[in-house]
């Protein structure tokens, strides 16, 4: 059982930290769509909290970092479908809020991964 790993197969420190914090991050990010979809089920909380999201996640795009522009490129995505979610038209209504639970569950599943690459990762290390 106690098997030799190759150098190659063995995780970095800095890659391993990077994979743990994309799983508690993708995580919580889908875990926040599924309290924000519930939270914001009333017709006028829902258009301000979604505005605000999506104001939020516009300011994010503005830097230069590629994961923090992804991440306002979710987060915008989410507060606009807050915001379209409450206009009274039958299909987008309907439509956004499918894809808010669509986005939450696959946030929550990259998460997950990445959590298992991350426990997978620690345990070549050890």
């Amino acid at each position: 059982m106690n098997e030799i790993e190759k150098r190659e197969n063995i995780p970095s420190t800095s890659s391993l930290s990077k994979t743990g914090v994309r799983a508690v991050g993708y995580t919580a990010a889908g875990i926040f769509l599924i309290i924000l979809n519930i939270v914001t089920r009333a017709f006028w909380p829902g258009l301000i909290i979604g505005a605000i999201i999506a104001f939020f996640g516009i300011g994010s795009l503005r830097s230069k970092d590629p994961a923090d522009k992804r991440a306002g490129i979710i987060i915008t995505a989410a507060g606009l479908l807050t915001v379209l979610s409450k206009i009274p038209i039958p299909f987008i209504q309907g439509l956004s809020g499918v894809l808010l639970g669509i986005g939450a569950v696959g946030l929550i599943i990259v998460g997950i991964w990445n959590g298992i690459k991350f426990i997978i990762g620690l345990g070549k290390r050890s």
